[in-house]
Formats: structure tokens, sequence, C-alpha cells
């Protein structure tokens, strides 16, 4: 038990992530238009900017992947960002997020 302990610390340390399954080139699609529809509502529909900040990559660069996945599970309190945690799967968080820093979101 000690080694399997030490063996994911090893691999924690490491910057190694566990990856969670891609959602489906489906559901791809969907968060897609999810993303350009309700997000671009407030963000703009390019996603440059609107009632809300920015979504391009230069805007979010220095933000982590954590700070992004938690500003959309918890939303913004005090702000029109709302929570979409009870929505959005981990897996479509994740696509999300990653598609945002990769600058792959953009219609």
């Amino acid at each position: 038990m000690v080694r399997f302990l030490a063996g994911i610390a090893g691999i924690l340390l490491t910057g190694v992530t566990l990856a969670i399954a891609s959602p489906s080139p489906e559901r791809q699609k969907e968060l897609r238009n999810l993303l350009i529809q309700d997000c671009g509502s407030c963000h703009g529909m390019t996603l440059k900017g609107g009632l809300g900040p920015p979504l391009v990559p230069e805007a979010l660069a220095g933000k982590s992947p954590e700070f992004l996945r938690r500003t959309i599970v918890e939303g913004r309190p005090g702000t029109p960002m709302p929570p979409w945690g009870g929505l959005l799967s981990d897996a479509d968080i994740d696509w999300l997020v990653k598609i945002l820093l990769d600058g792959e979101a953009a219609p």
C-alpha cells in the first residue's frame, strides 16, 4: 500500500495527470454550440468580450486550467457568471477549458 501511495504521489509531483475521456464528437458539437450561444451571450459571440471578459487565449494567458475549471463549475459570485457544474460533466468542462486555452473555441 505504501508503494502504491508513493507511486501516485510521484505521478502527481511529476506533473503527469490522468486524462478524463474526451466527450464524443457529437457532444463536442453540442458543447461548442453552448459555448458560442450561451457563453457568447455575455462574453461576445466571437468570445472577444462583452458583459463578461474575453475568452480568447491572450486574455486567458496566465490563468490556470484549474482556475478556469472552478469558474465554470462554481460561477463567479457577485457577477452574472452562473455555475455550470450541475449541467456539465467533468469531461465536458475539461474539454471546454482545453479548447479555450488552445484557442480553438472561437467560431
